[in-house]
């Protein structure tokens, strides 16, 4: 319960910092928004999809597993910067408990994502998407676990390699990869065997898949229930290891 408890605390804190700079909340649709408008033109002249609806319902998975990988990934240098201004080690001499002060950002950033998710997928729609709102919600669920696994993932590279110029091309050169295999440009169905092969690997292709097959009507497909299984597990495996990486680091 004090997990819980504290975990909430700082999530409240973390999300009072966010809202109170709405600008910065808005910059971060930009890109997303910019690729939805331009890119989903590009796509559907190459899968030869049969209206702007059934493009986006391609592209717009594609677009959360970017907006999950990236997001999560470079969340890292808001946790360097907290440690660098001692804002971590304030919280050290208080009783909050120290996985929540992990927990709780990551929960911010699950927050943050899932917004431009449905600030995303509201301007699809207004362009032909067709999205049942029980799918939408399974698509969000997906892409919650997304960002817990890239936060994760990007706290764990932040305490590992506490430099922010070494950060910035560690980062780059793993989120690059993750992100195309993950499907974020174009489907893996165009992708040469070998390379789906490979991506079978990758939990955010999983996500990808899951979120598309669904956005798509294809409810019996058994990637429906794969999906979050697989990226539940693995989600779950690397919270674990951050918040005793985390746990050791700051003690």
């Amino acid at each position: 319960m004090k997990l819980a408890r504290d975990t909430w605390l700082i999530f409240q804190y973390e999300v009072v910092l966010l809202v109170s700079s709405p600008v910065n909340v808005a910059i971060t649709l930009i890109q997303p928004i910019t690729y939805l408008l331009i890119f989903t033109p590009f796509l559907k002249s190459v899968v030869h999809a049969p209206s702007y609806g059934a493009a986006y319902a391609i592209y717009v998975p594609s677009l959360f597993a970017a907006m999950g990988v990236f997001s999560g990934m470079f969340a890292g240098f808001t946790l360097l910067a907290a440690i660098h201004q001692g804002v971590i080690t304030r919280c050290r001499v208080t009783p909050i408990s120290r996985v929540s002060l992990l927990l709780g950002r990551v929960g911010m950033y699950v927050l943050l994502v899932a917004f431009q998710g449905v600030v995303v997928t509201v301007i699809a729609v207004a362009f032909g998407l067709r999205v049942n709102p029980g799918d939408f919600l399974y698509a969000l669920v997906l892409l919650s676990l997304m960002v817990v696994l890239s936060v994760s993932l990007g706290y764990d590279l932040a305490l590992l390699v506490p430099r922010e110029n070494a950060l910035g091309n560690l980062i780059n050169s793993l989120a690059q990869p993750l992100s195309l295999l993950a499907g974020c440009l174009i489907p893996l169905s165009l992708a040469p065997l070998w390379v789906q092969r490979v991506a079978d690997w990758n939990p955010f292709a999983w996500g990808t898949n899951g979120m598309r097959t669904i956005l798509q009507g294809r409810i019996g497909a058994a990637v429906i229930w794969e999906a979050p299984l697989i990226m539940a597990l693995v989600a779950l495996v690397t919270v674990v290891w951050s918040s005793r990486l985390f746990s050791r680091e700051i003690a």
